[in-house]
């Protein structure tokens, strides 16, 4: 396959306030990492991001915006085209970004004290949402398979019946690269309607997605799926677009969306970003070739990883991906916690990984790895980590 555009190119993001790699001394301690944690790649955008943002910024004028009927129409478009999921103008809301989003929707949609589930590992920031807005966080583990993980239905019914007012879930989910299947959301579904309880579907990875699996949109389902769910998305992971703060919030029950949207306009959150629009509708419009050689490449990436492991780092198992350029690490044949593996690779390796723990306990001894990146930034980066593990087993 001729490759139109270049996933090798090394592109220099020092000193441009990239979280990546001008933030690694204040995380790490160090500054002088290989960095492969935070969840953005180091690839260019489409082309169609680029001229249509230079575009907008050669009118030299940026007052106050919002997003228009294009961006939503192309929002609209690229959810039915992509994702067979027909979306009404009017279920359509906004925020800076999805974290946010999952704040002001707890804050507007429960009450403090209110008991909210996650299903660790997961992506840390649920912790963060539950506990900061004042509700009660209650665990509801995956449950780890033979080389993946799948939801514990029982253990969500036990929590439902001692009162569960809603559960945020992570569809395709970080850092696991699961993408649940239609019998999974519609037992999740079936759950949430006998104890009624509400869903918010962090689905931000949707678009990144392997052969051989295909993203669901869980309020795609049915009406009364559609009518207990909001759906979080955005442009940011798929085209590489999280520094322009635009997120798209698809709220269909109207009485749910009213009352979400007056704390997002007191707070003045609802006007979003100028750049972030532009580079919203541009991706929705332009963006789809450029994403399909994204995913070939990071295929490559995978590939790679999972032959590297096998031949030089038995010891470390890769959780096959189904979806996401997060790779979920079992590194727990290596008998050392995530806590001292991180240590080691930041003191020894000079490697940036986040540590499983990060994801909740249920992540000791695992590591989870950034792939999206140039294949040849990945060589290096495991070849330091085998090199690494095996001075380790010399000790």
């Amino acid at each position: 396959m001729i490759m139109k555009y270049n996933f090798d190119e090394i592109i220099d993001r020092k000193n441009t306030n990239s979280v990546k790699y001008d933030k690694l001394k204040h995380y790490f301690g160090k500054d002088d990492l290989l960095p492969f944690w935070v969840a953005d790649t180091d690839f260019n955008v489409p082309q169609c991001i680029s001229d249509a943002i230079i575009n907008r910024a050669n009118h030299a004028i940026y007052g106050y915006s919002f997003r228009g009927n294009e961006c939503i129409k192309s929002v609209q478009n690229w959810l039915k085209n992509r994702h067979n999921w027909i979306v009404n103008e009017e279920w359509v809301s906004s925020s800076p970004g999805v974290v946010t989003a999952l704040s002001l929707l707890l804050m507007s949609l429960t009450e403090k004290g209110d008991k909210i589930a996650v299903q660790p590992p997961v992506y840390h920031p649920f912790f963060h949402v539950v506990n900061d807005t004042g509700r009660t966080l209650v665990h509801n583990p995956l449950i780890r398979t033979n080389n993946s993980y799948k939801m514990d239905f029982e253990h969500l019914e036990q929590l439902a019946k001692e009162g569960l007012k809603a559960i945020i879930i992570s569809n395709p989910h970080n850092p696991v690269g699961r993408v649940w299947t239609k019998d999974e959301l519609l037992k999740l579904g079936e759950l949430a309607a006998i104890y009624d309880f509400l869903i918010i579907s962090d689905e931000i990875h949707q678009d990144l997605i392997y052969k051989k699996h295909k993203h669901i949109v869980l309020a795609s389902l049915s009406d009364d799926l559609a009518n207990r769910t909001i759906t979080c998305i955005a442009p940011s992971k798929t085209f590489n677009v999280a520094g322009l703060a635009s997120s798209v919030i698809i709220i269909p029950n109207q009485q749910l969306k009213k009352t979400y949207e007056k704390l997002l306009c007191a707070m003045h959150l609802d006007s979003g970003n100028l750049f972030g629009h532009v580079a919203m509708q541009a991706g929705y419009e332009h963006g789809a070739d450029w994403l399909e050689q994204l995913l070939d490449y990071l295929q490559g990436n995978v590939d790679f990883v999972r032959d590297f492991l096998e031949k030089n780092i038995p010891e470390i198992k890769l959780v096959e991906p189904e979806a996401t350029y997060l790779l979920w690490l079992d590194c727990r044949k290596l008998g050392i916690s995530s806590e001292k593996l991180n240590q080691i690779l930041i003191e020894k390796g000079n490697l940036a990984l986040n540590k499983g723990t990060t994801f909740g306990k249920e992540g000791n001894g695992y590591m989870r790895l950034n792939i999206g990146c140039p294949n040849s930034m990945l060589r290096e980066g495991l070849e330091i980590l085998s090199h690494t593990i095996k001075n380790l087993k010399k000790l």
